[in-house]
């Protein structure tokens, strides 16, 4: 960790929202690294239970950089941490995520050996409240091919959330969008390509990904609900080619149905089948899966027969 008043060379940003129980860990991670030229910076947003937070930071606080607001969502958050940062580079870390030892000095290394690169994401290791512990995240967001603005829209290229980044990117780019409280990384990583930057990848597991039920990522309805606004946002604001717009386009079609689709399951979980018939017949006339269709058929024929053949509910079957 860097002393005697020198800037470092990352600064380290972790918001601190609803993470109380597991910000030790993420902390620990970052003061176990290899690489270490760095300051953290963790941002108190509001936090309900600031007393147990700061119980929690108290043996830390010689060695964080430690900062307190309002609420104001995660982007807010990490722009208050990047806005006090003194290093060039940043490297973004989510309270309840955490990192592998050389995470840094990994990340540190590709930027100097290509310098053209202005944000860098690696592969994570799933944890937590999921039965996909173990796993690989890009088994789930798959990374293939050139990032540009078209690879991201269409999921072709899905950046992970524990990016490293030179400051001065995303600061170009614009900042992470403060009105956006989901899907704000998404919007930001779409304008940093936009605005001339270069997103790169590799496939090595240096993040921890935690799974919980109660995080922001948890509500499947409400992420594609997000990813819609940032569609919505980028027809606007961004000046796309024919090609971009297009993909755009598609892609509102796709989130659309998928937020159908999980509307859909909220629904019968309530036991609203007429909302649950409305919602998943409009997601499967995108999907047009055959397992959905016959479950469709069940839901308006013999809707008691629906909850207990709901393991079934595959919308790609």
């Amino acid at each position: 960790m860097i002393e005697n008043g020198k800037n470092p060379a990352v600064s380290v940003i972790v918001p601190a929202y609803g993470v109380t129980q597991y910000i030790g860990e993420a902390l620990d991670s970052v003061l176990a690294q290899t690489w270490t030229d760095y300051e953290i910076i963790v941002v108190n947003d509001g936090c309900r239970d600031t007393p147990a937070l700061e119980r929690v930071l108290q043996p830390y606080l010689g060695r964080i950089i430690y900062l307190k607001q309002e609420n104001g969502g995660p982007s807010s958050a990490r722009n208050t941490g990047i806005r006090a940062s003194r290093a060039p580079f940043v490297a973004l870390l989510d309270g309840d995520d955490a990192w592998e030892p050389d995470f840094l000095e990994v990340q540190m290394g590709i930027f100097k050996s290509d310098p053209s690169i202005d944000l860098l994401y690696s592969n994570a290791i799933m944890f937590g409240d999921t039965p996909f512990a173990g796993r690989l995240g890009m088994d789930f967001s798959p990374s293939e091919g050139e990032v540009t603005f078209e690879s991201l829209v269409s999921f072709k290229c899905m950046v992970l959330m524990s990016v490293t980044a030179r400051k001065e990117a995303l600061v170009r780019a614009g900042w992470f969008d403060e009105n956006l409280r989901r899907s704000e990384d998404f919007d930001l990583w779409l304008r940093v390509v936009k605005t001339g930057g270069r997103i790169q990848y590799h496939r090595r597991p240096l993040t921890r990904y935690r799974q919980r039920n109660t995080g922001l990522s948890a509500d499947g309805f409400a992420m594609r609900q997000g990813a819609l606004a940032v569609m919505e946002k980028a027809e606007r604001t961004l000046d796309l080619t024919p090609a971009e717009r297009k993909t755009v386009q598609e892609a509102k079609v796709r989130f659309q149905a998928d937020a159908d689709y999980f509307s859909g399951w909220q629904a019968l979980r309530k036991g609203d089948t007429r909302e649950a018939l409305r919602a998943l017949e409009a997601a499967n006339r995108y999907y047009r899966g055959p397992r959905l269709a016959v479950f469709l058929l069940v839901l308006k024929t013999v809707p008691s027969l629906a909850a207990a053949g709901a393991k079934f509910f595959n919308r790609g079957g």
